[in-house]
């Protein structure tokens, strides 16, 4: 009972995790600012909902395999945000700066 009450609030708190990386994709200026929203939200959220779902399966062999599962995301998710950013600018993609007002160049 508790633990499925807990696995709920988890997957919900993933749900939202992973809503906020979308506005984040859709709304910030440049290439390596979405990166930066969507590989952090993304991670926890999918982190999140997978530790829910291990919650309210209990302790079986599916929820092992879910286990095994996020780990897999802990690792690797993180690598390919920092490779993807990585890559971008050493192809030559520039990061965007807000133009300040009254700054001599």
């Amino acid at each position: 009972m508790i633990g499925n009450i807990l696995g709920m609030t988890a997957v919900v708190g993933g749900a939202f995790f992973l809503l906020v990386g979308s506005v984040g994709l859709v709304r910030l200026p440049d290439f390596y600012c979405r990166n930066h929203a969507t590989g952090k939200s993304d991670t926890l959220g999918v982190m999140l909902v997978i530790f829910g779902m291990i919650l309210i399966e209990g302790f079986t062999l599916n929820s092992a395999k879910l286990f095994f599962v996020l780990v897999f995301v802990f690792l690797t998710n993180p690598t390919g945000t920092h490779a993807l950013a990585n890559a971008a600018l050493r192809s030559g993609l520039k990061p965007w700066f807000r133009k300040t007002a009254g700054k001599a160049e």
